[in-house]
């Protein structure tokens, strides 16, 4: 069965850093692309930053471009988005995915961010 795991969400300040992690099990996505998407309550799931296999590619949201930084083990089986310079607006549940055939496919349960002012 396939899993993804986030962890390392939480609640910190304005201009804090955190690094989420999203580890899979299940199968190896070693030969897929990988991505983060986040969700706040009323709104769709928005794109935030995507990965491929080898980490020769990244592409950011404009909102989170220069903050946040998409990276990825392949020995680990393991996305990381390092996010800095934290403000309120990044409050939201973030969800890493797992790309197959050209779409994002396989979905994690998501980890809180609260950022406070």
């Amino acid at each position: 069965q396939v899993q993804l795991v986030e962890s390392g969400g939480g609640l910190v300040q304005a201009g804090a850093s955190l690094r989420l992690s999203c580890a899979a099990s299940g199968r190896t996505f070693s030969s897929n692309a990988m991505g983060w998407f986040r969700q706040t309550p009323g709104k769709e799931r928005e794109f935030v930053a995507s990965i491929t296999w080898n980490g020769g590619i990244t592409v950011y949201a404009d909102s989170v471009k220069g903050r946040f930084t998409i990276s990825r083990d392949n020995v680990k089986n393991t996305v990381y988005l390092q996010m800095n310079s934290l403000k309120p607006e990044d409050t939201a549940g973030y969800f890493c995915a797992a790309e197959s055939s050209g779409r994002f496919v396989y979905w994690g349960q998501g980890t809180q961010v609260t950022v406070s002012s």
